[in-house]
C-alpha cells in the first residue's frame, strides 16, 4: 500500500522536474555569444544588405547582377536555417546526420560563392556611373558582399576545425 502511494507522485506529470525533460524546444541563449553564432548573426546581416542593396535598384538590366542576387538569397535563407538548428540545438538531438561535414561544405562553398560575386559585383561597380543610385548601392553592396565573405570564411575555419576533431577521434 505505501509502495503505491510513492509510486504515484512520481508519476504525475505536473511535477516541475518533468517540464524540462519532456519539452521537445530547446533555445540555447549562450550560442549568441559564441565566435560561431556572432559570426552567423553577421552573415545574416551583411547578406541581408546585399541583396537589399542591389535588389533595390534595376538589376535586371545587368545579368551578372542577377547572379549577386541568386547568391545572396539563396545563403540568406541557408544561414537562417543553420542559424535555427543551432539555436535549437538541433544539430544535437539528431546524431546520424554528419553535421560537422555539412556545416564545413556549407561555409567553404558560401565563403567561394560570396568572393566570385562580390568580385562580379565590383566589376560591375567599376562600369557603372558615378554618383547614380545605382552606382552607389552597387557600391555598397560589393563592400557588403566582401565583408560577408570574409565571416563565411571565418565559420569555414571553425568548422574545419570541429571536423578535424570530429575525424580524429
Amino acid at each position: 500500500m505505501e509502495g503505491a502511494a510513492v509510486v504515484s507522485p512520481r508519476s504525475s506529470a505536473t511535477t516541475p522536474d518533468s517540464n524540462l525533460h519532456t519539452s521537445t524546444l530547446a533555445f540555447d541563449k549562450r550560442f549568441l555569444a559564441t565566435p560561431k553564432g556572432i559570426l552567423l548573426l553577421a552573415e545574416m546581416v551583411f547578406g541581408l544588405l546585399v541583396w537589399i542593396l542591389v535588389g533595390g535598384t534595376e538589376y535586371h538590366h545587368v545579368p551578372a547582377l542577377g547572379w549577386v542576387m541568386f547568391v545572396a538569397i539563396l545563403y540568406w535563407v541557408l544561414t537562417d536555417c543553420l542559424f535555427i538548428i543551432y539555436l535549437s540545438e538541433a544539430h544535437n538531438r539528431i546524431p546520424k546526420v554528419p553535421w560537422t561535414t555539412l556545416f564545413l561544405c556549407f561555409n567553404g562553398s558560401a565563403t567561394v560563392l560570396y568572393l566570385v560575386s562580390a568580385v562580379v559585383d565590383v566589376n560591375i561597380v567599376s562600369q557603372a556611373i558615378r554618383g547614380r543610385h545605382s552606382y552607389n548601392c552597387w557600391a555598397a553592396s560589393a563592400f557588403f558582399a566582401f565583408l560577408t565573405t570574409l565571416c563565411y570564411a571565418g565559420s569555414t575555419c571553425i568548422s574545419y576545425r570541429a571536423w578535424r576533431r570530429d575525424e580524429e577521434v
